[in-house]
């Protein structure tokens, strides 16, 4: 029984690892709501299992159904009951719990690609961004994210899409979101090799390489998500910040960087 349960669960388990390697190949088959629904499809198939409505070949004809087998099984009915929200539209983000494993909210059968991520259209370039910066003379904020990141996933998910963070996302700065897994490769006049001393060689091959690189030389910094607000001319404005962090921490981040902005501009 223990081995059967433990099958369906790294069934599950394997949809997330696909799902990240969708991501990151930029495929984007494996949309939002299909997830899902093939976990649905799991998480039934588990407490059927539980219940003795299915056997396999190595199971007793009558199994015993245990008070553990159960209670197992009643949780695994209110996940699927929890699962099914996440099929239907809604205003703001559901199934918080699993934010940064399920796919993002924009891959998704719902999304379109014009809707960007929130309404945003974050450049993925730090130097369109910083030219944006300057025409628009507001300060670039830029995300240092991965498509494999599941942290970056919350913070898009339940601390961007606050409505006291999202407006100041949307009017106030200029959003570059460099994504360092990205495994597209660089034109190849733009590949090449970089010395970091001590007889190290860095190869640059991907897009993800080179903001990777890009986020250590210029910030000593290689974790994800890292927030940093620079003015139109690229200096740091305010201490930048790292990982999933509440809501007010990150508006405190931004208002403190953009009211700095505004003052020194």
């Amino acid at each position: 029984t223990v081995k059967v349960v433990l099958g369906f669960i790294e069934l599950g388990l394997a949809l997330k690892f696909l799902s990240k390697a969708d991501l990151v190949s930029k495929t984007f088959f494996l949309k939002r709501e299909l997830f899902i629904a093939l976990w649905i499809l799991i998480a039934i198939g588990l407490v059927l299992y539980l219940f003795g409505k299915i056997r396999f070949p190595h199971d007793d004809k009558k199994p015993k159904i245990s008070l553990t087998r159960k209670i197992i099984g009643f949780f695994g009915i209110g996940f699927i009951i929890y699962l099914i929200q996440g099929l239907f539209p809604a205003e703001r983000p559901t199934l918080q719990h699993l934010s940064g494993i399920l796919p993002p909210i924009n891959v998704s059968y719902l999304h379109k690609e014009e809707d960007g991520i929130l309404g945003m259209h974050p450049s993925h370039d730090y130097f369109e961004a910083i030219e944006m910066a300057k025409k628009e003379n507001k300060p670039l904020l830029i995300d240092f994210t991965g498509y494999g990141c599941e942290n970056c996933r919350k913070m898009e998910e339940f601390v961007w899409s606050e409505p006291d963070i999202l407006p100041i996302l949307q009017n106030d700065v200029v959003l570059a979101s460099l994504y360092v897994d990205d495994k597209e490769l660089l034109p190849e006049n733009e590949q090449t090799s970089i010395d970091m001393g001590n007889g190290q060689k860095k190869k640059i091959k991907t897009i993800g390489d080179k903001w990777s690189l890009f986020q250590q030389i210029n910030f000593n910094n290689n974790s994800q998500p890292h927030y940093v607000l620079v003015s139109p001319e690229g200096k740091v404005i305010n201490t930048p910040v790292s990982g999933y962090m509440p809501k007010e921490d990150f508006k405190n981040f931004l208002t403190c960087g953009i009211e700095f902005f505004k003052k020194n501009k």
